[in-house]
């Protein structure tokens, strides 16, 4: 695995297949890891690059990489994104027909794929193909709901522990975007896989602002927020499916394009809403959250929660749909008591209630806390942050602060002393020194730090263990009764003489109040992007729309808004410079670089007061009339013939005179024609490209469809 030349291939399927030409953090770690066969845990926010932990390395794998995903839909637009970069992929689900599964296993007997998604419940049927010699790698996408201690346990997953004893030599990867300690034991533990090298990346998604709000007028809030952000996609989540229907109403009657989505309404309804999301048809979607695990969309620019969600992973989850092209985006939470009493009485009498309420609390804390929402967020899932993030709403507007750090030490005093084994209660109960059963049964009134804090209320001495917690100084143990334990921020403050900035309770004796902290905000909160008619970012936008409808596939899926402002900003002109574009790979530069430098070209002249550039197919025309062929005129022009044919059926379709037969044949013409008939007359070219088996290329499809037209 650590040869040059294999180095030198991951490098160059990277950049050809994905457009990349550098690795994010961590990436080729875990790839080098899985192609040396080995196991791994990977736990990487949304957005930050999961998906090419696996399917970079099944391009290097003999058989077939088995994705375990748990949602049909998440199946389809993954699939779709790797068929559209070239690489051979396909899903095995209930969806589809005896024949069209058989299909699928015989690919994969021939080693026609690198990549097979599958849900658990689908497993069953292909036991022919669940052995060493077939599959080479298996990847458990959403791995979290392989654990009772996730926010999203699913039975169905609990089936997955058989995988290894079947496949003991193959390498397991399981990923997800949200896991505590307690759940990423329980997922390694489940999968059978306890040995797996973990790699936790940066729970950080810096591009997202974070913003709560009292949940006073919301729809007027809701109306406002997302007129200031035209044209931009959004989820704006609610806990019922009343809200979902009766808010997509409204913002319907504020001339917003809205629709809801809920369980309740059936698979085809659902599947209708996702779809048109997902191609930027619709631009919110007012969601439960059923909502949003099987949406691959890159370009999501805001999420709302309009109530409060259960608890802190499912929050980062769904606000993790946001910005995963790592653009500047927004994370706005409404927050009311009246959302609290409701997640309460939704946990009463589960088996687990006391863990649910436990996490509840902490997601109220959150939504109440008066230190950097970002800290909080990051200490949760055991990430210290040493300073304050300067992109959420408590930072842009921080409140005073005191020198708290005598009161920390008090704190984390009584948390070593009671051997980090009690929960916050008693935590309370020691340092105000009260004498009920359960401090004098444990002794714990012989303890130094019993009573040093008999002055403070007990609710405020909670106030400011909260926000011991909230900034990473200690940490609830779920999965342990709640208790609180040290981290190892703690020892700075025990022992190093870090100070500890706190805000102040009601009824705390005056402490010496300090000047407001403040941090320069990051530059990626400074400005928001306007939409400008008539910009060229707007005109690449527009284009990729077109392209998207015509090839059936998700905007996203031609080229991410990150790949568009690239483009703008760059503005390449030429096949090696549009192909230095990240997010450009060999396939989309000799699919869609020549449309996408003319619109560059075409914008470019309208804006000067000069002779346009000859568009480059008009180039192309001016050597066809001469007599070259496609190849000599590749040769000629040192483009590739996929970009000259491309050019072909431009001029043709634009009424120049070419002559047709010489791209496309009479029997391909026919053949045509014939799948216009059975596929009922499609206006996108992709259910052609689908009907013939990829056998088909575009442009001939494009050319043969011409001709069809006419008679």
């Amino acid at each position: 695995m650590h040869t040059t030349e294999t180095k030198d291939k991951l490098f160059s399927n990277l950049k050809t297949y994905f457009g990349y030409d550098t690795f994010r953090a961590q990436q080729k770690a875990i790839i080098e890891t899985v192609l040396s066969k080995k196991d791994c845990l990977v736990i990487m926010p949304t957005g930050g690059g999961k998906s090419m932990c696996f399917q970079l390395p099944a391009l290097s794998f003999e058989g077939v990489t088995l994705v375990i995903s748990p949602l049909i839909a998440l199946m389809k637009d993954q699939v779709d994104g790797l068929n559209a970069n070239g690489i051979s992929a396909s899903y095995f689900n209930s969806s589809q027909s005896a024949s069209e599964q058989d299909l699928i296993i015989e690919r994969v007997i021939q080693a026609d794929l690198k990549l097979l998604y599958v849900a658990p419940e689908s497993l069953a049927s292909l036991q022919n193909i669940i052995n060493e010699k077939y599959i080479s790698c298996v990847a458990i996408d959403e791995a979290h709901c392989i654990s009772s201690w996730g926010h999203d346990f699913r039975p169905s997953y609990q089936q997955l522990g058989f995988l290894k004893g079947t496949l003991p030599n193959t390498p397991f990867i399981a990923l997800t975007a949200t896991a505590d300690k307690a759940t990423r034991t329980d997922i390694a533990k489940q999968l059978r896989i306890e040995h797996a090298q973990q790699f936790i990346s940066s729970f950080d998604r810096e591009n997202i602002e974070l913003e709560v709000r009292p949940a006073d007028n919301r729809i007027s809030q809701i109306v406002k927020f997302i007129n200031k952000t035209p044209n931009q996609s959004g989820i704006v989540y609610c806990l019922s499916r009343k809200t979902t229907e009766q808010l997509a109403k409204k913002l319907k009657t504020n001339g917003i394009s809205a629709k809801a989505y809920h369980a309740g309404l059936n698979f085809e309804e659902r599947s209708k809403v996702q779809e048109s999301f997902i191609y930027d048809k619709t631009q919110v979607v007012c969601a439960t959250v059923a909502f949003g695990m099987g949406i691959d969309k890159s370009n999501v620019r805001w999420v709302v929660h309009y109530n409060m969600p259960k608890n802190i992973e499912g929050y980062y989850q769904e606000i993790g749909r946001a910005g995963r092209d790592g653009l500047k985006s927004h994370a706005l939470l409404f927050h009311s008591y009246a959302d609290v009493i409701q997640l309460r009485n939704f946990a009463s009498g589960a088996s687990n209630e006391a863990f649910q309420i436990a996490k509840l609390d902490r997601m109220k804390q959150f939504s109440e806390a008066t230190t950097c929402r970002r800290k909080i967020l990051l200490s949760y899932f055991g990430e210290l942050l040493a300073e304050n993030c300067g992109n959420c709403d408590v930072c842009k507007n921080p409140p005073q602060f005191f020198d708290g750090t005598i009161f920390a030490q008090k704190i984390l005093s009584a948390v070593y002393r009671l051997k980090q084994a009690e929960p916050i209660g008693t935590v309370i109960d020691v340092l105000r020194g009260s004498q009920n059963a359960t401090v004098l049964d444990k002794g714990y009134n012989q303890l130094k730090t019993f009573g040093i804090g008999r002055e403070i209320a007990y609710r405020d001495w909670q106030h400011l263990i909260i926000q011991l917690i909230n900034q990473g100084f200690c940490e609830i143990a779920f999965h342990k009764n709640n208790v609180l334990r040290l981290t190892e921020f703690s020892n700075k403050v025990l022992f190093e003489g870090a100070k500890v900035s706190l805000t102040k309770p009601v009824h705390i004796p005056e402490p010496k109040v300090k000047e407001r902290v403040k941090r320069k905000p990051k530059s990626t909160s400074k400005t928001r992007v306007k939409t400008v008619e008539n910009s060229l970012f707007e005109r690449l936008r527009q284009l990729r729309y077109k392209i998207a409808l015509e090839e059936d596939i998700p905007a996203y899926l031609v080229f991410s808004d990150a790949t568009l402002k690239e483009i703008e900003r760059e503005r390449p002109l030429s096949e090696s410079d549009f192909l230095s574009i990240s997010g450009v790979g060999q396939r989309k530069l000799e699919v869609y670089g020549d449309e996408f430098m003319a619109e560059i070209l075409d914008f470019m002249g309208s804006k000067v007061n000069k002779p346009k550039k000859k568009a480059t197919h008009l180039v192309t025309y001016e050597l066809y009339k001469s007599g070259l062929s496609v190849e000599e005129i590749s040769m000629e022009r040192k483009l590739s013939t996929t970009t000259i044919y491309s050019h072909i059926a431009k001029l043709h379709s634009s009424g120049k005179a070419v002559n047709i037969h010489d791209f496309v044949s009479k029997t391909e013409i026919e053949a045509v024609r014939k799948a216009k008939q059975e596929l009922d007359a499609p206006s996108a070219l992709r259910p052609y490209y689908d009907y013939f088996n990829a056998d088909l290329d575009y442009f001939k499809i494009r050319l043969a469809l011409s001709v069809v037209d006419k008679n």
